[in-house]
C-alpha cells in the first residue's frame, strides 16, 4: 500500500479510502508544466502524459465537468513561484476551499523549492485538499503522508541541484579546453569550424583598433564616445539571429556598449569563463541579477587563445584607468579651474580633498570626516596659491625635455590624421560598393518588370545620395584639417617647445590639457596647513616615487591668524613709539616686506589702526559719522558691515571689484573714509551675495 492506497487488479486507476464525498463535491485540478520552451518541442511525450491525468482524476471518482486543467505555467521553471500565474491561481483556489484534490505527474511539477512546496502543503492541510500522483493519494493533514510529501519535496529540490551541478561541471570542463561557445563581442566572428577570428571586414577591425587608441589617449569612456560622435563614427555589429544573421550592421555608439568593449578580456586574446556570478538577492527589488567578479575569481582564463586587438598589459592598464575614473578616486582631468583636482590629499588625515567653488573662487577642502561623522572641517585652503607653486615646479621639470615633447606631439598629430584619412577612405569605399551593387541589381532586372524596377531604382537613388553626402562631408573635413603637418606647423611647434611657459599660458591651451600634463608627472600632492596660519607645507610625489617638499603662503581671513602676528604687532608698536604716523607705519611695514592676511594687498592706515593696541599713545579719534554728514541711503564701512554681519575687509574687496557703489571722503588726517550707497533693494542684493551658495562645514576648533 502507498499512502493508504490500493491498485486495482485490472490496471485501472489508483483508489483510496481517503477520498470522501466532501472531496468529490469540489474540483480536481490537474497541474501541467514544462520547464523550458524547448521541452515542449523536443519532449512532447511528457506533455501528453500530464494532460492524460484528466482521465486519472475521472477514474478516481470525479466527474469530467469537475476536472480543471491549469497549464498557464508552460515554459516556466518551478524554482520559484514568481511569474508562475498558474501556480498562484492553484494556491488561491485551495485557499478558497474549492479544490478537493491536486493531481500531478510528479511532485516536482508543482514546485522545485521547499519554501513553495511546504506553503502548498500547509494550505492543503488547512482546507482539506488531497494531493495525488501515479503512486498514491496523500492527505497533508496525516503525519505519515505529510512526512512522505516533505521527503518528495526535498528530493525534488535536491534533484534540481544535482542536475544543475552536472550541467555546470560539463560546461566548466568544456570551457577549460576553450571549446564552450559564447557570444562573441563586436569585432569578432565565429567560423563554421568553431574557430574565433577577427572580423573579416577591414573597416570593422579599424574601428575597434581606433576605440582602444582613443581610450589610451583620452582616458575616459565619455571621451571616446565624444570622439565617435564628433567624427560621425558607428560601431560594427554582427546580427545574431533572424533572416539577416551574420550580416554587418553599423550601429550608433553608446556608453554601455563602449564599456562592455573596454572591460572584455577577449580583446586581449584571452578566453574567459565565469566573469560574472549570480546574485542571491536578485529576486529582491533594486538588486542586479549578476555581479562582476575580480580577475582572480574567474573560473577559466586562457591567454593567447584568440586573436588580440591589444596586449594583456594594455588591458590591465585600461582596467586600472577605469577604476581611477571613479569620482572618489584620482580619475582623469575634469572640468574646473583647479589644477590638482583629484590629486590633493589631506596631510592631516590622509583622505582625498575635494574642490569647492564659492563665488567663483576655488578651494581644496577635506570634508570626509565632516560628511561621514558630522565632525568639524579638517582643513581647507584657497586653490590658487597651491596651483601657482605646482605650475612653476611642473614647468621647471619640463624645461629640459621641451624639444623632445614637441617632436612627439608632431608625430602624434601626423598619426592621428593618417588614421582619420584611412577611416574616411574605408567609408567612401563601402559607400561606393553599395552604389555599384544597387546599380548591378537595377541593370539585371527586365525593363518590363516595372514593379521591381521602381523599387530598385529608388534604392539606387538612395545609395547615390548617401555616397554624395559622404563625399561632401569628407571634402569639408579636408578643407579644415590638412592630412599632414605643413612646414609652418612644424616650425610653430618647435618654436613653442623652446618657450614652454608661453605654450602653457596660451589662450588656446585648455585647463584640461594642463591637468593632463600635471597628471603625467605627478601621482599625488599632500597639503598640510600649520594650524590656522598662512603657512602650508606642500609635498609632491612625482611619477617614479621621487618627492619634493616646499612651503607656501596662503591668504587668511584675519591678521591674528598670521604666524608672525606677534612680531608684526611689536614692530608696528615700535614704529609708533618712534613718532611715525599711521600712514608712515604702513609704508614702513610694506617696505620691510611684511604682508597682511590677504597676500594680494598691502598694509594701509586702517590695517595699522587695527593692528596697534587700543590703549596706545595715539589720541582717540572721533567717529566718521561725527565728521561726515551722510546722505540718504549712505552707510559707513563699519555700519554696513554690522548690518550685513560680515567683515569689513570683505566689503573692501567688493569695492575693489566694483560690486558696491562707494565714494571717498577725504576726512582730515590721520584717515579718510569710504562711504557706501545702499538702499533697501541694494541691501537685499548684497545680503544675497553674502549668503553662501552651498553648505559651510564647521571648522575644526584650534588647539590651545
Amino acid at each position: 500500500m502507498n499512502a493508504g492506497s490500493a491498485e486495482r487488479r485490472d490496471g485501472g486507476p489508483v483508489t483510496s479510502s481517503k477520498i470522501t464525498p466532501r472531496h468529490l463535491d469540489r474540483l480536481a485540478i490537474v497541474y501541467v508544466r514544462q520547464s523550458h520552451a524547448i521541452q515542449l518541442i523536443k519532449n512532447p511525450e511528457s506533455t501528453r502524459v500530464q494532460y492524460s491525468l484528466t482521465e486519472h482524476a475521472v477514474g478516481l471518482g470525479w466527474s469530467r465537468e469537475r476536472v480543471l486543467v491549469i497549464d498557464e505555467d508552460q515554459a516556466h521553471t518551478a524554482t520559484t513561484s514568481e511569474g508562475r500565474l498558474g501556480f498562484q491561481r492553484l494556491v488561491a483556489e485551495v485557499g478558497l476551499g474549492h479544490v478537493g484534490i491536486i493531481v500531478g505527474f510528479q511532485m516536482s511539477r508543482l514546485a522545485r523549492s521547499c519554501s513553495d512546496w511546504y506553503q502548498l502543503i500547509d494550505a492543503c492541510a488547512l482546507f482539506g485538499t488531497l494531493l495525488g500522483d501515479f503512486d498514491g493519494i496523500y492527505d497533508p493533514a496525516i503525519y505519515n503522508d505529510r512526512l512522505l510529501l516533505g521527503l518528495k519535496g526535498t528530493i525534488s529540490e535536491a534533484e534540481l541541484y544535482l542536475i544543475k551541478q552536472r550541467m555546470h561541471s560539463a560546461k566548466l570542463a568544456k570551457a577549460q579546453r576553450g571549446e564552450l561557445g559564447m557570444l562573441r563581442p563586436i569585432g569578432y566572428v565565429t567560423r563554421a569550424s568553431g574557430e574565433v577570428v577577427k572580423d573579416p571586414d577591414e573597416q570593422a577591425r579599424h574601428v575597434i583598433e581606433l576605440l582602444f587608441e582613443q581610450f589610451q589617449r583620452r582616458g575616459t569612456i565619455q571621451g571616446v564616445l565624444c570622439y565617435l560622435l564628433e567624427h560621425d563614427l558607428k560601431l560594427p555589429v554582427r546580427i545574431m539571429s533572424g533572416p539577416d544573421k551574420g550580416e554587418l550592421r553599423w550601429s550608433r555608439p553608446s556608453r554601455s556598449t563602449l564599456q562592455q568593449v573596454f572591460i572584455n578580456p577577449a580583446y586581449a586574446g584571452a578566453y574567459v569563463y565565469g566573469r560574472r556570478s549570480k546574485e542571491p538577492r536578485a529576486k529582491l527589488p533594486g538588486h542586479p541579477a549578476t555581479r562582476r567578479r575580480d580577475a582572480q575569481a574567474w573560473a577559466v582564463c586562457l591567454r593567447d587563445k584568440i586573436p588580440a586587438y591589444i596586449s594583456w598589459e594594455q588591458y590591465e592598464q585600461n582596467q586600472r584607468q577605469l577604476e581611477l575614473n571613479d569620482n572618489a578616486t584620482r580619475g582623469v582631468p575634469r572640468e574646473g579651474a583647479t589644477l590638482l583636482a583629484g590629486l590633493v590629499l589631506c596631510g592631516r588625515c590622509g583622505h582625498r580633498m575635494q574642490v569647492s567653488y564659492n563665488g567663483g573662487y576655488a578651494r581644496y577642502a577635506c570634508v570626509y570626516d565632516a560628511r561621514h561623522f558630522a565632525t568639524p572641517l579638517c582643513q581647507s585652503l584657497a586653490a590658487r596659491p597651491v596651483d601657482e607653486v605646482v605650475e612653476a615646479l611642473v614647468l621647471r621639470a619640463l624645461a629640459p625635455s621641451a624639444l623632445e615633447l614637441s617632436l612627439a606631439v608632431a608625430s602624434d598629430l601626423e598619426q592621428e590624421r593618417a588614421r582619420e584619412e584611412k577611416l574616411w577612405q574605408q567609408r567612401l569605399e563601402r559607400a561606393h560598393y553599395d552604389v555599384e551593387r544597387a546599380r548591378r541589381q537595377y541593370d539585371a532586372v527586365e525593363p518590363e518588370n516595372r514593379l521591381v524596377a521602381r523599387t530598385l531604382e529608388r534604392a539606387l537613388e538612395e545609395r547615390l545620395g548617401a555616397e554624395q553626402k559622404l563625399r561632401e562631408q569628407y571634402h569639408r573635413v579636408c578643407a579644415t584639417r590638412p592630412v599632414t603637418l605643413t612646414d609652418a606647423e612644424r616650425s610653430a611647434i618647435r618654436a613653442l617647445a623652446t618657450e614652454l611657459p608661453k605654450l602653457w599660458n596660451s589662450p588656446t591651451t585648455t585647463n584640461e590639457q594642463r591637468k593632463d600634463v600635471v597628471r603625467q608627472l605627478l601621482d599625488e600632492a599632500r597639503v598640510t596647513v600649520e594650524g590656522e596660519s598662512e603657512r602650508v607645507e606642500l609635498t609632491l610625489r612625482w611619477a617614479g616615487g621621487h618627492e619634493t617638499t616646499t612651503t607656501l603662503t596662503r591668504p587668511v581671513a584675519k591678521l591674528s591668524q598670521l604666524s608672525y602676528h606677534d612680531d608684526l604687532t611689536r614692530r608696528a608698536a615700535q614704529l609708533q613709539r618712534d613718532g611715525e604716523s599711521l600712514q608712515q607705519i604702513a609704508d614702513s611695514l610694506n617696505a620691510e616686506g611684511w604682508r597682511p592676511a590677504k597676500q594680494c594687498e598691502t598694509f594701509s592706515r586702517s590695517m595699522v589702526r587695527g593692528l596697534l593696541p587700543s590703549h596706545g599713545t595715539t589720541p582717540p579719534q572721533r567717529s566718521i559719522m561725527e565728521r561726515v554728514k551722510l546722505k540718504t541711503n549712505e552707510w559707513t564701512m563699519q555700519a554696513l558691515a554690522a548690518r550685513l554681519h560680515m567683515p569689513r575687509v570683505t566689503l573692501h574687496c567688493w569695492r575693489k571689484r566694483g560690486w558696491i557703489r562707494a565714494r571717498w571722503v577725504p576726512i582730515p588726517r590721520p584717515v579718510g573714509a569710504w562711504i557706501i550707497w545702499a538702499d533697501d533693494e541694494e541691501l537685499e542684493r548684497l545680503a544675497a551675495r553674502r549668503r553662501p551658495s552651498r553648505k559651510r562645514w564647521p571648522r575644526r576648533p584650534q588647539a590651545a
